[in-house]
């Protein structure tokens, strides 16, 4: 595929639509005016006018040629112009309209001029942008916002591509100039392959496997291989970071020899950056596997407790037993009898020692301290925990050092034998459980049992690496996210306006009261409410009884029409549909090399479908390859995918499908356009798998496909996370990162799709968080005031908001929100620190008080409002309804995913997003027209009708056989019939 069609350079649409031509070629009374001054005779006038509107929707004069007919002929019709235009014009006439037309629109065409203006764009743009599409693009933008004409297409892509050969060979001259000549050979020698034809570049390439000691191991050999390669990071602390990403991700895949065929510089260049982003990915994962492998030292601890308590669950009823006996029987006893009736029943329990080993074996775990049975498990991996800490450049992340202080402590004692060791350090950050573990008494000195110091300090180590208290250089997932955010001052610019954009209050004070008055507003609302509300319950305990409205929907009258319906859509194939979609959103333009350059296929929209196709129902390469004709192996499919597609491009195809569905005026019926839903669902993945979790919520081991889907149906964005991530983590990302047309401002999920903080934060960032949650009986609802009393509702209260603490934190609140709007960091990032408890962390504290704040006043709105109640349950099964539709199609390879790089698994995700929302946008094109030939049969279609349909119909879709791409088709133009005018 050319680099045109991967570009926003104006061209002319194939097909333009009546109103498009209204829009951008009907001249206005002033132009006409002006062009009878310019031209004589209605057919110039007409040929001038053509080519001044043209200008000014292309920027740019086309060949009269190539301009559509279409145009022509609205031009007449506008001009009532009967008779035919000629289009034969001496050289000079037409050269002197062009200048006309450019002065009167006050253009810049000068060449030199336009050429400085790119190149310095080009400089502008280049350092910071992954592709040449991309650089091409934001050139074109500021050479039509600067009012230039623009060149032709060739012109400016010679310009461009000259001007970035040379801003990257100044880059790779630079570092190749700083290196020696032993760290070039170093960087070489990576590329040389063994006997094996295994090379260095191979190793580095591997994929993390399960958290298990022997892959840490291997993590950690590999970090220490990286490490020891030395070269110094400062050669490219001058190229922007998605530089860096754009030469590390062609590197990553390559092959070793494809690597030796760039230019000496060029090669050193991109080997740099390479090992640079492989060093953090490998600190990630280091840190991941430290995290888990903690994780089940603890999961182990509380396995064998549980299997303790069992056994001992004999032991402890055989005691209550001898101690009923005893209580019964000594009343009966005489004092001079109670001794030896006592020692008589021991005796016949099994005597003083076995009952009294029994007693400590029960009393030592009735408290469900697993404590004591962590250093069995621990031991193992003692000597490479004690490795990572001391190889990984650990920092504190907050201005209590009590931890770091402990980890140097920890190293310094990593040889002693001894079973205590002095207590020199604090270690108050602790829980008490742990301290009375940790602290004993020797010769009358207070002292650390080593042993239990040790296990103690590396579980808080791995907490405290999830909370974000501890962080590490060199690292992405694990760094100190305070770094990230916008420095307060420039903050402080952006406040006023932000503020009143959102229409929040701009001062701490302000935003208090607005607050407090909110959330009193709506408590005294449901108070007075609530002796109206036939669906509201609060019984004397204060437990709330929700009431739920019978369904008035008829089903089967809408099971009858969906049947008559689906009759009326004709049969379709998976590839049939792709192909359709192809012509009608040209998709597959996004789709190219990484390095931007022009596509080498002769066919790449084939084979971009047909990547579409295997990626997203999970066939895969080979099955692929095996059911389409021609001479595709396994081998081209996944060359393809590895160096044409990105996670990025795949979310563009989409957004073109997504912009093309929401033209239709049958979504419209089915939903709000400002609200979405967002749940996940498991998709399994083989155990050896650093993502693979076992989660038992869902049971088994996989990763989670979390979706954002519209109330209108269609699916805006997925993430592939983890199982045991909480899902609101990603809950915003996903409404931020979506650049369609449809921007919703309100999100419905589960009980896994909030949390206090995430609350706090969509209120800060103007989103409604609307969830259904499970547990919502055990939240507390808070008081705006101590005082604050209720007739009907006072028993919901248990707390009272600490204004305070969001007081005090309120610039730390909105440096964060503005440092999400500027792009500066992802709302996940944060969650996934602040949604861990951390009594160091106060920016987590103020964030859970303000989300109590705004909890509280949607849960009074949601136990008060029935129809929000019935909303978000209608939302929220539209996005399990998507779920089931999606895995539908991905019927592949038994559902597994059997990708380990998570980058690859997150892709297979969007390429299911990208067939699933194509079916639905075709289901739309075919409901369309069987809506028009139902009612051209005389059959009734009413409203009601309408809106308890789906485009999730698969009973006309073939999903299996040969498939057969053909682009050569004659796809029918998509009819967008206006179906309010339809229906009855």
């Amino acid at each position: 595929m050319t680099l045109i069609n991967r570009t926003i350079y104006p061209r002319f649409s194939n097909s333009m639509s009546r109103q498009e031509l209204t829009k951008y070629y009907t001249p206005s009374e002033e132009e006409v005016k002006f062009a009878k001054a310019v031209a004589k005779g209605d057919t110039k006038v007409c040929i001038f006018l053509i080519y001044l509107k043209v200008f000014q929707d292309l920027n740019y004069f086309p060949l009269y040629t190539t301009i559509p007919k279409q145009i022509i002929q609205h031009m007449k019709d506008s001009l009532h112009i009967r008779k035919k235009a000629k289009a034969e014009f001496k050289d000079r006439s037409i050269r002197r309209y062009k200048q006309i037309i450019r002065s009167f629109l006050n253009t810049i065409s000068d060449r030199e001029q336009i050429k400085d203006l790119t190149n310095k764009s080009v400089e502008e743009y280049e350092p910071i942008m992954e592709n040449s599409a991309d650089v091409f693009n934001a050139v074109l933008e500021k050479l039509i916002k600067n009012n230039c004409e623009i060149p032709a297409f060739s012109t400016l892509e010679r310009w461009i591509k000259s001007k970035q050969a040379e801003i990257n060979n100044n880059i790779f001259r630079y570092i190749s100039n700083n290196l020696t000549v032993a760290e070039k050979s170093l960087l070489d020698s990576l590329l040389e392959s063994n006997e094996n034809t295994f090379t260095s570049l191979n190793y580095i390439k591997e994929l993390p496997k399960s958290a298990t000691l022997k892959h840490m191991k291997e993590i950690r050999d590999n970090y220490l291989y990286l490490k020891n390669i030395n070269i110094d990071k400062k050669l490219i602390t001058n190229i922007h970071p998605s530089k860096i990403n754009n030469f590390s991700s062609q590197v990553s895949v390559l092959d070793a020899s494809e690597v030796k065929n760039f230019s000496d510089d060029k090669r050193y260049t991109f080997m740099i950056c390479f090992i640079h982003n492989s060093m953090i990915k490998t600190s990630d994962d280091l840190i991941t596997m430290f995290i888990k492998r903690l994780g089940k030292i603890h999961n182990r601890g509380k396995e064998k407790l549980n299997k303790l308590l069992e056994k001992q669950r004999s032991k402890t009823e055989k005691a209550i037993n001898i101690f009923h006996r005893l209580l019964l029987t000594s009343l009966k006893w005489e004092e001079s009898d109670f001794a030896s009736n006592f020692n008589l029943i021991i005796q016949q329990s099994g005597g003083y020692t076995n009952l009294l080993n029994d007693c400590k074996e029960i009393t030592a775990y009735n408290n469900k301290n697993y404590y004591p049975l962590l250093w069995s498990c621990f031991k193992s991996h003692r000597k490479i925990l004690f490795e990572i800490i001391k190889l990984l450049p650990i920092r504190a992340t907050t201005k209590d050092n009590s931890l770091i202080k402990s980890i140097e402590y920890l190293i310094s004692c990593e040889t002693r034998k001894s079973d205590f060791i002095n207590a020199d350090v604090d270690i108050s950050f602790t829980s008490e459980k742990w301290r009375r573990f940790v602290i004993t008494k020797n010769n009358g000195k207070e002292v650390f049992v080593r042993r239990h110091f040790e296990m103690c300090i590396f579980s808080y180590i791995a907490f405290e690496f999830k909370t974000g208290d501890l962080c590490v250089e060199n690292s992405e997932e694990y760094a100190n996210y305070r770094k990230q955010l916008l420095p307060w001052d420039e903050c402080k610019s952006l406040l006023e306006s932000y503020c009143a954009d959102m229409n929040l209050p701009n001062t701490s004070g302000d935003f208090i009261k607005d607050l407090q008055i909110k959330l009193e507003k709506k408590a005294t609302l449901v108070d007075k409410s609530y002796i109206n509300n036939s669906e509201l319950i609060i019984n004397g305990s204060g437990e709330i009884i929700l009431k739920r409205k019978p369904s008035i929907r008829n089903h089967i009258k809408i099971k009858e029409f969906k049947k008559v319906l689906e009759s009326h859509v004709p049969e379709r194939n998976i590839m049939e549909i792709l192909c359709n979609i192809e012509h009608w959103t040209n998709f597959t333009r996004h789709f190219g090399p990484l390095s931007g350059a022009d596509s080498k296929f002769s066919n790449p929209r084939e084979r971009y479908i047909l990547l579409t196709f295997g990626y997203g129902s999970n066939m895969g390469p080979t099955q692929t390859s095996k059911h389409v004709k021609g001479s595709i192996t396994p081998h081209m499919i996944q060359f393809t995918n590895q160096r044409h597609i990105t996670e990025e491009n795949l979310d563009n195809a989409i957004t073109d499908v997504i912009n093309c569905y929401n033209k239709f005026s049958l979504p419209k019926l089915w939903g709000d356009i400002d609200t979405v839903a967002a749940d996940g669902t498991k998709l399994d993945l083989y155990m050896e798998n650093l993502l693979s979790e076992y989660h038992i919520r869902y049971g088994g081991y996989g990763g989670i496909a979390y979706h954002h889907v519209s109330d209108r149906y269609i699916a805006l964005f997925s993430h592939f996370i983890p199982c045991g991530v909480w899902e609101a983590v990603y809950i915003i990302d996903g409404l931020l990162k979506n650049k369609s047309d449809i921007q919703p401002n309100t999100i419905h999920a589960d009980t896994q799709g909030q949390s206090a903080t995430v609350f706090a934060l969509t209120h800060l960032l103007g989103i409604k968080l609307m969830p259904r949650i499970r547990n919502w009986k055990e939240l507390k609802f808070y008081r705006a005031h101590k005082d604050s009393s209720y007739k009907h509702i006072d028993k919901l209260f248990k707390d009272t908001v600490n204004w305070n603490l969001i007081e005090t934190h309120y610039e730390d609140l909105f440096q964060v929100i503005l440092s999400i709007k500027t792009g500066k960091i992802l709302p996940s990032t944060l969650l996934r620190k602040l949604n861990n408890y951390s009594k160091k962390n106060k920016l987590y504290q103020a964030f859970r008080e303000l989300g109590n704040v705004i909890r509280t006043v949607y849960l009074l709105e949601f136990i008060s409002n029935i129809k929000l109640r019935e909303k978000i349950t209608e939302s929220t099964n539209k996005t399990e309804s998507y779920n089931a539709f999606s895995k539908w199609f991905f019927f592949g390879g038994e559902g597994v995913l059997r990708e380990n790089d998570i980058d690859e698994q997150t892709k297979i995700i969007k390429y299911n997003d990208l067939l699933a929302n194509a079916v639905i946008l075709h289901n739309i094109v075919d409901m369309n027209t069987a809506i028009k030939s139902l009612k051209d049969k005389g059959i009734v279609v009413s409203k009601e009708d309408i809106k308890n349909l789906s485009p999730y119909i698969t009973s006309h879709i073939k999903r299996f056989g040969e498939y057969i791409i053909d682009l050569e088709n004659n796809c029918e133009p998509i009819n967008n019939l206006d179906i309010e005018k339809l229906i009855d």
